[in-house]
């Protein structure tokens, strides 16, 4: 099996996993569901961990030392959810076709939160990716662009060796 790895260039997906177990504690964070009101459904914790995935994402983009890490994270999000699909009980001839529309979704997503941070307008993304187009009270939108905003700029100050050790500011 190592033969294969050097073959077609794996990478040691493992050295995302503290960065990506905390991503994923972070998207858990109970006030996205309360103060934020992200549905608390599959869909919307998915919804919650492609943000918070975004944002990290949207860090490793800015250095050239990035490149690495977010291939790998990104390789370890395709392998939780192709695990998630599996345990929903989706069968092997399914879980491909589900995995590839939840990194379309999440492309789409990084897109959208990269232009609403770039334009100053994050609540249309927001209303149309974590609550699929319906508005909750405006106060809940506003919790989480604060806390999603908050979290870019605190990303933005922190190292991509530190990132990749888990520790989200």
């Amino acid at each position: 099996m190592g033969w294969l790895k050097s073959l077609f260039g794996g990478r040691d997906r493992t050295a995302a996993l503290p960065l990506y177990d905390a991503v994923i504690a972070r998207a858990r964070q109970p006030h996205w569901y309360l103060d934020g009101a992200v549905p608390d459904t599959l869909d919307g914790r998915f919804d919650m961990v492609a943000a918070v995935l975004a944002m990290v994402q949207l860090r490793l983009e800015t250095d050239p030392a990035g490149a690495e890490p977010s291939a790998v994270l990104t390789e370890r999000f395709v392998d939780d959810m192709d695990a998630q699909v599996r345990q929903i009980g989706f069968g092997d001839m399914v879980v491909g076709k589900h995995v590839g529309r939840m990194m379309g979704m999440l492309g789409g997503r990084l897109g959208a939160y990269r232009e609403g941070i770039a334009s100053g307008t994050l609540d249309a993304a927001l209303v149309r990716n974590l609550y699929r187009g319906e508005a909750p009270d405006p106060q809940a939108v506003a919790h989480v662009r604060h806390a999603l905003l908050a979290l870019h700029a605190a990303i933005g100050q922190t190292s991509i060796n530190a990132l990749m050790e888990g520790r989200l500011p």
